[in-house]
């Protein structure tokens, strides 16, 4: 009788043992499971970024091209301006037998070039002197240029996170504990780069940048 009962109580440590280990292996599984579904959701922003960034620095570009193309033409009416008055001014000044009526026009003609000119190099109300054209167009490089530094940022971070997410997944099939601290390590310096391409708070060394 002894030896049937403690036969029965090995049985049932036993299965009690089983029963923990079963419970602690799906409750490493959820964690897991739980885990992963916040490198896959990190990623998505970074991923989100990373298209905002490509399309903010194109726009940025394209918008500073056209501006700087603006800027051209208008230096170059003013230069054409300045040439004019400066050929009508030595006209007077070797011409003193001149008409009044000749050199009334033409000491117009060099009044209305000079405001042109004014107008041409600087315009605050409607934005579109040279003076602004040149601030707008240097504020639009900054831009562009700013998104592009966030670009390796989101690039080396969506790589980082995507091997995070794989070994986390080997590991909650293997068992393996190595594996998952690999994953922890990646997704840590994934996320970190994440949220640097958004912030631009993280240096990143010279040679990744």
């Amino acid at each position: 009788m002894a030896l049937e009962e403690l036969s029965g109580d090995a049985a049932g440590e036993n299965v009690n043992r089983e029963s923990t280990s079963y419970h602690a292996v799906k409750t490493r599984e959820k964690l897991i499971g739980v885990y992963v579904g916040i490198l896959a959701v990190v990623l998505a922003l970074c991923s989100l970024g990373d298209s905002n960034s490509q399309q903010d620095a194109t726009q940025h570009n394209i918008a500073a091209a056209n501006v700087w193309s603006f800027f051209q033409a208008k230096n170059a009416r003013r230069q054409s301006l300045r040439l004019h008055a400066d050929e009508f001014d030595v006209m007077l000044k070797s011409t003193p037998a001149m008409p009044d009526d000749a050199q009334k026009y033409i000491e117009a003609k060099i009044a209305d070039y000079k405001l042109q000119d004014k107008l041409l190099t600087s315009d605050p109300e409607r934005g579109e002197g040279l003076d602004e054209l040149f601030a707008k167009g240097k504020a639009l490089e900054a831009s562009r240029d700013e998104a592009l530094k966030r670009g390796p940022y989101f690039d080396y971070g969506q790589a980082l996170l995507q091997i995070a997410i794989v070994l986390a997944s080997v590991a909650l099939i293997s068992g393996g504990n190595f594996l998952l601290f690999a994953s922890f390590v990646l997704g840590g310096f994934g996320a970190v780069l994440t949220i640097g391409g958004f912030t631009l708070l993280v240096p990143l060394p010279g040679f990744l940048s």
